[in-house]
């Protein structure tokens, strides 16, 4: 082979070489996620877990394409979503028709709703109509915060940056109760056994996972695979794992 031909022909290599590294990049399926918010998405032992992250994992392989994360404050799901820093926002985020005007969402996938928790014994407040008045913590970019501000307005609120931070505040006194996703509640009333969750609802909702609403396929591809893990019994597994 002349020098001339082994030039075209590594060339040709390096070109084919892109292009698969491109092509690999195309099939990627790219989530943001705030691992902060158990049982949903969090981190254990350096590793990202969670509801979640198992879900979208399976969803993934049914879809035969890998996953990668990318971290970040829930506040900046949605922003992170539209600028196209990821294509899925998986992180127990509530379907609202707020968030219908600027993102599509899949089929919902697990119900849930806001409760209200307190230090546990507290006889303070035993449902909604007793928030008026006290210090109520909530996250940031959560549906908590405008659904205490357009329901509660004589609530004061405490915004926090992480769901951990609700809990806490409640834990030491500084404020009287936390609104937060009821399985994310129960799950720190379980384990830590400081705080409790109040029967009485404040809402009932369901989570869906936010896609651009000019990805309609990939909407499509994700409802597919959900009802293909409820039907194969995939999805129960990972309910009564977490939830």
């Amino acid at each position: 082979m002349t020098s001339a031909c082994r030039r075209i022909a590594g060339a040709l290599f390096s070109l084919t070489l892109a292009f698969s590294g491109f092509a690999q990049a195309q099939d990627a399926l790219r989530v943001g996620t705030d691992p902060t918010f158990p049982p949903f998405e969090y981190s254990e032992g350096g590793k990202r877990v969670g509801f979640d992250v198992e879900l979208i994992e399976a969803i993934a392989k049914v879809m035969n394409r890998k996953v990668e994360w990318t971290d970040i404050d829930f506040k900046g799901l949605i922003p992170g979503l539209l600028a196209k820093r990821f294509d899925v926002a998986a992180s127990a985020i509530y379907i609202t028709d707020d968030r219908r005007k600027v993102v599509d969402f899949t089929d919902p996938y697990y119900p849930g709703g806001l409760v209200i928790m307190t230090l546990k014994g507290d006889k303070r407040i035993q449902g909604p109509d007793d928030l008026k008045g006290r210090k109520v913590t909530v996250q940031v970019g959560t549906k908590s915060v405008n659904y205490l501000k357009e329901n509660f307005p004589a609530v004061e609120r405490v915004e926090v940056e992480k769901n951990q931070e609700m809990f806490q505040l409640v834990e030491i006194g500084r404020a009287d109760a936390a609104v937060t996703g009821k399985p994310a509640a129960k799950l720190y009333a379980r384990s830590r056994g400081t705080l409790q969750v109040i029967d009485k609802q404040l809402t009932v909702e369901e989570y869906g996972y936010a896609i651009r609403k000019e990805d309609a396929e990939l909407v499509k591809a994700f409802n597919a695979a959900l009802k293909k893990l409820k039907a194969d019994g995939s999805y129960q597994q990972l309910v009564d794992k977490y939830l």
